[in-house]
């Protein structure tokens, strides 16, 4: 087995120097959220700066587990199928309670997706790929080794203080978006505090190159032989790869547990000794669930974990700041483009804060079961976890971590009218389902991604300026999606006669029971905030 070599990014020298330099959009880190806002905004056209202090992706399999959502925005992206290819896809999960299994489930028990529920992948891959693609689109510039050591907002933008090998200089950006992480040096220089909360509990992960047995699934383990009183997650990855958590509880020396024979103890105690395995990353963190009070301020906004932390049980982290890019990308290139006003960004805030405090909440709920706080609460825990052996009515209970699902933006103040209340409300992302285009096999999101567009199904609207018009029908019809199975009416909750109207980011605007003109503008110009 070879293991995998981290590619390394020459750092360039700027050639503006003694000034200060120009950029509509300046991007602050390249990680995973970082390079999915770049790549998000260069495939609608619009150029940016990455300024990132390393020259490599991350080190470690850090947010391993890409939720169906994140692999649809991953395929409007255009690298989708990678994940497919080299990622291991898992849809069923385990929990343990003690010696023996206290329930399994199943997160997509139904077909006709072209994303499973969860692939598990490396972080460093996906950034990897974002690389390529930022490099390929020629609209983003990567900007390895540099560092952002000062932020001075103004009306118009910011100017950032750069420091790098080849000498400090300073960029002027109309637009920064924060994506710097958890120690975010942007926000410390805006002098931003998080509110929320921050556990005792200390866990310790382990990435293990092993040949093992275990399915592809996902096995939690609570107080299990092998680790009594405590707590393990198990995932499966790419390359022989397997990601170890090991609850340690409050009291634990972070230092003392990284190194290696203790490592290599805890791990064989779980194996057993005739398993053999090498380890390749450990790290030791402790749960946080906080978040800024606002992620838009002025012209700088916050995204992914420097605007909001949350405990990794539930896939909520890298999940939520794909998400975020997602949601902004296509509102900043409206604004760049003069197509709509710069209040749509305080939509950011009104949909990215509510969707956060989900995730915060799922988080801490999770985050309370499995490390529960005195007699009482642990007694409470495991019984429900003995029932649930027996009882399917305590399974909903047993809290390893609610994994992952897309928020439903219900307040959002871009959503329209719901004329058809039957299924996806306004501020769902929309579902997918196969289709048929022109007799050859497709999927219903890959018709959508790029501007605004209405999906009518039997029928034929008006065209409307600023609008691309969709039909979806029950039966081929040169030019229109063929909803042959049934799955794409049923999940929209679209009769015929009826339409939906979709946002850039897959997200459903407004439904109405009719194709007339005049309502569908209104939703449009609403959802612009025009």
């Amino acid at each position: 087995m070879t293991a995998w070599a981290p590619p390394r990014y020459a750092h360039r020298v700027q050639p503006h120097r003694g000034g200060v330099e120009e950029a509509r959009v300046a991007i602050v880190g390249g990680g995973l959220v970082g390079l999915t806002a770049a790549l998000d905004l260069a495939r609608r056209g619009v150029a940016s700066v990455l300024l990132d202090e390393d020259d490599t992706v991350s080190a470690g399999s850090r947010a391993i587990c890409f939720s169906q959502r994140t692999l649809e925005i991953m395929g409007r992206l255009g690298i989708g199928p990678r994940f497919l290819k080299k990622g291991i896809t898992w849809n069923r999960g385990r929990v343990f309670f003690r010696d023996r299994e206290a329930y399994s489930f199943d997160l997509l028990p139904e077909s006709g997706h072209e994303y499973p529920a969860f692939v598990n992948l490396q972080q460093y891959y996906a950034e990897q790929w974002l690389v390529e693609e930022c490099e390929v689109s020629g609209l983003v510039d990567l900007r390895w080794r540099s560092r952002v050591a000062g932020v001075a907002p103004r009306e118009d933008g910011a100017v950032l203080e750069v420091e790098t090998p080849s000498g400090p200089y300073r960029l002027h950006a109309e637009w920064v978006l924060a994506c710097d992480g958890v120690r975010s040096q942007v926000r410390r220089a805006l002098d931003l505090p998080f509110t929320g909360q921050v556990f005792d509990d200390r866990f310790l992960i382990a990435d293990v190159r092993m040949r093992a047995d275990f399915p592809t699934e996902r096995w939690f383990w609570f107080d299990p032989p092998f680790h009594p009183g405590q707590s393990v997650l198990l995932h499966k990855q790419p390359d022989d790869i397997w990601r170890i958590d090991f609850q340690l509880g409050r009291d634990a020396d972070g230092e003392a547990e990284r190194e290696p024979e203790r490592v290599r103890a805890r791990v064989a105690a779980m194996l057993g000794k005739a398993v053999p395995f090498d380890l390749e990353w450990v790290s030791v963190y402790t749960f946080r669930c906080r978040r800024l009070e606002r992620f838009r301020h002025g012209r700088v906004l916050f995204l992914g974990d420097a605007a909001h932390q949350v405990s990794p049980f539930g896939a909520r982290g890298g999940n939520g700041g794909v998400q975020d890019a997602d949601n902004l990308g296509w509102k900043l290139a409206m604004v760049l483009r003069g197509e709509a006003p710069e209040r749509l960004l305080d939509s950011f805030d009104a949909e990215r804060v509510p969707a956060a405090d989900e995730n915060i909440l799922h988080s801490s709920r999770a985050t309370d079961f499995i490390t529960p706080k005195g007699a009482a609460c642990r007694a409470y825990r495991d019984a429900v976890l003995e029932l649930a052996h027996d009882l399917p009515l305590a399974r909903p209970f047993v809290n390893s971590g609610r994994l992952s699902r897309p928020a439903v933006l219900r307040g959002s103040p871009l959503n329209g009218p719901d004329e058809a209340p039957r299924a996806a409300p306004p501020g769902t992302a929309c579902p997918d389902a196969p289709i048929r285009r022109d007799g050859q096999p497709d999927w219903l999101l890959r018709q959508f991604g790029g501007g605004f567009t209405l999906l009518a199904r039997e029928a034929h609207p008006v065209r409307m300026e600023g609008l691309r018009v969709v039909e979806l029908r029950d039966s081929p019809r040169p030019g229109a999606l063929h909803d042959h199975s049934g799955l794409a009416a049923a999940r929209l909750g679209l009769a015929p006669g009826e339409c939906a109207l979709l946002r850039p980011d897959q997200h459903i605007a407004a439904r109405f029971a009719t194709t007339a003109p005049d309502p569908i503008l209104a939703a449009l110009r609403k959802a612009v905030m025009a």
